[in-house]
């Protein structure tokens, strides 16, 4: 081998050498990089599996936390996992025993569960899901269930989850609300009143009892105005009324209307409206309550025309009252001067008999005259002008022991201080004088006491005129207070006295009775509204 060739085959060793160094420290910088790489994956593969780990803990954290009962299902809904919330609320422990989804729903859900299953697996999630469900104790209660369905990392679904919330109370309001609510429109529906409700004066809503009393059909109602029914001449009292109640003003009214039924004719009604307000006390909407009172405005019509004609009457029969006294007492007048001028002139001629005669003659004309005057009273007591002023009735009863006569063997004596009372005064004297005329001539007891004497009630006076006379018996205790009715034949009574008073007493709303036994006395009461 020559020089040459020497040459050549050193430089070819030295740039393989070279080729090889150089391929060298390629292989040891890439060794070092993958090295490198190689740590930093390690250290990355350590940091995301502590991460899950911690992941995995808080969520099993939150698991075992939610409030609510929160369970995991297999796709078949056997549970696999529960938190203790809904073992607490099921009763069941899917670590001791199996718990299939079957098991739980009651079977009136069972139809409704399998479509609500049927849209889970389709749209993945199954959103306020309510039924009732039996727990283990068989206690039943009404669930609302959120649940979805649980992928993994090619979406495929492994598993379904879902949050329970007992709604029991809720469900059971609802429908003791609802009962309520059926049972009140029942009520509504068939109450004998017309209901209506209406906004701004339209109607809204109305029972069947006011279609009957207008003869329009709910559907045509709900497109009328209360002012359709309404007559011209109440409209604007209604409307003045409806106006109040919008500003506030009222709350409820009532009102007597006419109202026009569909076929024209009229409906007499009282209708009695309140106003329902929301929180902000602002007018939501009127009820009406309608009440027919047809019958009782045709009676009270009536009424009023049979009143207008007793009135007519009562005139008429004052006038003939006046008429006949005039009549009967100028006859009576002549009767009474020709027995006096006979007296006078032949009371030297007649015997003891005939002046007899002429006597009775004159004290019959003279219980003629007070029959008369006395039934002129009785026709004139309703009639007459009231004139109610405050009366001290113990002025009255001075007034009337001036002028009554009073045996010197009886007594008048006030009990305690009578009150001052508001009435006529000329009644109020005639009722006491009446009584206590009575009283102080059928005492035969040699000591006479009349005692006067009153009680106070929330509504009326009640006056007593107490005497110990020869009392009245049983049967007369209602007939005396009638006209011409009296007991026994005591002179100048004429039977007219009891009755006015009756009258009268019955003009201030008042009762008249009377207490008495035989041969011990009689107790007068009457009562005077205040």
């Amino acid at each position: 081998m020559d020089n040459k060739e020497i040459v050549l085959l050193k430089k070819a060793l030295d740039r393989q050498k070279r080729a090889r160094a150089q391929a060298e420290r390629i292989l040891e910088e890439k060794s070092k990089e993958l090295y490198d790489v190689s740590y930093h994956l390690r250290e990355s593969n350590a940091r995301l599996e502590n991460l899950l780990t911690e992941t995995k803990s808080e969520l099993d954290g939150v698991f075992m936390n939610i409030v609510d009962p929160y369970v995991v299902m297999d796709l078949q809904f056997n549970i696999i996992k529960m938190n203790p919330s809904a073992k607490d609320f099921l009763g069941y422990d899917c670590e001791k025993e199996t718990v299939n989804l079957s098991t739980l729903v009651h079977p009136d859900y069972y139809a409704y569960t399998a479509e609500s299953i049927q849209s889970l697996f389709e749209v993945g999630v199954l959103k306020n899901y309510q039924a009732m469900i039996v727990l283990k104790d068989r206690v039943e209660k009404y669930v609302q269930i959120n649940s979805s369905l649980v992928y993994d990392k090619n979406r495929k679904p492994i598993a379904a989850q879902g949050i329970i919330r007992d709604i029991t109370h809720e469900t059971e309001i609802k429908h003791l609300l609802a009962d309520q609510k059926k049972e009140l429109d029942i009520i509504v529906e068939n109450s004998p009143l017309g209901i209506v409700l209406t906004v701004d004066n339209k109607i809204v809503k109305s029972n069947g009892t006011f279609v009957k009393l207008v003869g329009y059909s709910k559907s045509e109602l709900r497109t009328m105005y209360i002012d359709h029914f309404s007559s011209p001449e109440d409209a604007e009292k209604s409307k003045e009324l409806i106006k109040q109640m919008d500003a506030g003003e009222l709350d409820q009214y009532s009102i007597v209307k006419k109202y026009i039924r569909k076929d024209g004719s009229i409906l007499w009604a009282k209708s009695f409206v309140n106003a329902f307000k929301n929180v902000q006390g602002k007018l939501e909407y009127q009820v009406a309550m309608i009440e027919d009172i047809s019958n009782e405005r045709e009676l009270e019509l009536e009424k009023e025309d049979l009143l207008a004609e007793l009135e007519e009457s009562n005139k008429g029969l004052q006038e003939y009252a006046h008429i006949v006294s005039h009549d009967l007492k100028s006859p009576l007048r002549s009767i009474s001067a020709l027995a006096t001028w006979l007296y006078e002139d032949y009371k030297d001629v007649l015997d003891e008999n005939g002046v007899t005669q002429l006597s009775l003659m004159q004290e019959k004309v003279e219980a003629m005259d007070k029959l008369i005057v006395g039934i002129l009273k009785y026709s004139t007591v309703s009639s007459d002008a009231v004139e109610n002023t405050m009366v001290d009735v113990n002025m009255v009863i001075k007034e009337i022991t001036d002028i009554i006569y009073i045996p010197d063997h009886v007594e008048v004596k006030i009990v305690k201080q009578l009150p001052v009372i508001f009435a006529d005064k000329t009644k109020v004297h005639q009722v006491f004088q009446n009584f206590m005329s009575n009283a102080v001539v059928h005492i035969e007891n040699k000591v006479g006491l009349v005692h006067i004497d009153y009680e106070e009630t929330n509504t009326h006076w009640q006056f007593s005129i107490e005497d110990n006379g020869v009392g009245i018996p049983k049967e007369y205790h209602e007939k005396i207070f009638k006209i011409f009715q009296s007991i026994g034949n005591k002179a100048g009574s004429t039977g007219i006295g009891l009755s006015i008073v009756k009258k009268i007493i019955d003009l201030y709303e008042g009762e008249v009775w009377l207490e008495s036994t035989p041969g011990e006395g009689t107790t007068f009461y009457f009562t005077i509204k205040k």
